[in-house]
């Protein structure tokens, strides 16, 4: 157990913010998006998600992206998968599909030098959630079969709407103790969390959840978080991400999020909409400085 409470104050020094980066025209044109809008990490896709061929990454176009991250010394990214994924499906041509765009996606992340790529786990509704389960941890363990890259493989909570897999720290927990790999961290998201019944509204909330975490799945596989307000109530089970304080979460949960010692080393990366992201990156920022 690596879990510990009583310290108010604490330096905030390894926290970076940071959002999802637009990659229109190329990947190389991520870093300085960032840097724009007052990122200290971002993530970003590495190709439009909705695209059926994908294209190889050239070498000039990883050379130009390194050279901008040192330009504008970023020293942490991460990657997302697309959204169309889905390892629980009943269907043996979506399961493959799935291994093949992950693994693509991975091995890009890695040759763009990323700290991490999460990516969701799809709906059991076809096979019912047992055999879902199942064809996840036989996906995953195919998608990471050989893998020897440095890009780290996440997890990452859903809001566990219907027969979404994920939605709890039970169902991850018991992933991560059945794949092969034990090597692949967990991405918290905050909106999908709250969703589905994490409450985050105080620190005693937060000491709670991230508790229960330390003791199902273990804090050292937190890799970072995803930081969404949430447009839906608590336990809604719906993904609907929200501006910082201005939904049924609230400034006071990522005050409590920010105060926590054992989060003081983490990533916070934004996945709200682009016309406040720059706001809510400031939001987060005041957040840190009161609390140095």
């Amino acid at each position: 157990m690596i879990f510990y409470l009583k310290q108010k104050k604490i330096l905030f020094n390894g926290v970076k913010f940071g959002a999802h980066i637009s990659i229109a025209g190329g990947v190389q044109n991520a870093p300085k998006n960032a840097k724009d809008i007052g990122c200290e990490a971002f993530q970003m896709f590495t190709h439009p998600p909705q695209m059926g061929k994908v294209p190889s990454l050239s070498e000039k176009s990883v050379s130009e992206f390194k050279k901008e991250l040192k330009k504008y010394k970023f020293t942490n990214f991460y990657i997302h998968a697309p959204y169309i994924v889905n390892f629980a499906s009943q269907n043996p041509a979506i399961r493959h599909a799935t291994i093949s765009i992950v693994r693509n996606n991975l091995e890009r992340a890695d040759l763009l030098g990323a700290s991490a790529m999460m990516t969701h786990l799809g709906s059991s509704r076809e096979a019912g959630k047992e055999e879902g389960l199942k064809y996840v941890v036989k996906g995953l363990n195919e998608t990471l079969e050989g893998y020897k890259g440095k890009t780290k493989f996440l997890i990452e909570i859903s809001a566990g709407a219907g027969s979404v897999v994920g939605g709890t720290l039970e169902e991850i927990a018991w992933i991560l103790k059945n794949i092969k790999n034990k090597n692949v961290g967990v991405c918290f998201d905050t909106q999908h969390a709250f969703a589905s019944g994490y409450d985050l509204r105080s620190a005693e909330k937060v000491d709670e959840v991230f508790k229960k975490f330390d003791k199902l799945i273990g804090l050292e596989k937190l890799a970072v978080i995803h930081t969404n307000d949430s447009k839906t109530e608590f336990d809604s089970h719906k993904d609907r991400h929200e501006h910082i304080g201005k939904g049924f979460l609230g400034l006071s949960a990522f005050e409590a999020l920010l105060s926590r010692p054992y989060l003081k080393d983490k990533d916070f990366i934004l996945e709200t909409e682009s016309d406040l992201v720059e706001e809510d990156l400031k939001v987060l920022k005041d957040i840190r400085k009161n609390l140095i």
